[in-house]
């Protein structure tokens, strides 16, 4: 369910690797959570870095919605940077797996495909190019 690669980057360049590869691929960022920064600004210590982003190409997200509306439910795609360990990691949830459970549809099962295709891309460009 999950693809998750590790980078010998450090965190905020594989982030802005990201951000980079997301447009590179034709999807938009529409959204960064900076989940480690939000939980220590609110009291709790958290010594990791995470940064999910809310990516989306709007072609494929018509689509989807035109099939079935409920599946707004699991859009955008999201795509993380976090740390470990002392380890930078890049992943994300597989959209084909994940919408497997959700729907049998073919037409949106071949979407999935395209977009997991694309997502994989832009975090194997991250984690390698730069």
């Amino acid at each position: 369910m999950y693809y998750i690669v590790g980078t010998v980057k450090p965190f905020e360049q594989a982030v802005a690797d990201l951000e980079a590869a997301v447009v590179k691929h034709g999807f938009s960022v529409l959204h960064i959570h900076d989940f480690g920064n939000t939980l220590r600004s609110k009291g709790f210590p958290f010594a990791e870095q995470c940064r999910v982003l809310e990516v989306c190409n709007p072609g494929q997200a018509a689509r989807v919605l035109q099939t079935d509306m409920r599946l707004n439910m699991v859009l955008p795609c999201r795509i993380s940077a976090f740390t470990e360990k002392g380890k930078t990691l890049l992943g994300m949830l597989q959209p084909a797996q994940m919408l497997a459970a959700l729907s049998q549809d073919a037409d949106l099962r071949e979407i999935a495909r395209e977009v997991e295709e694309t997502t994989r891309a832009i975090i194997d460009e991250a984690r390698h190019g730069g």
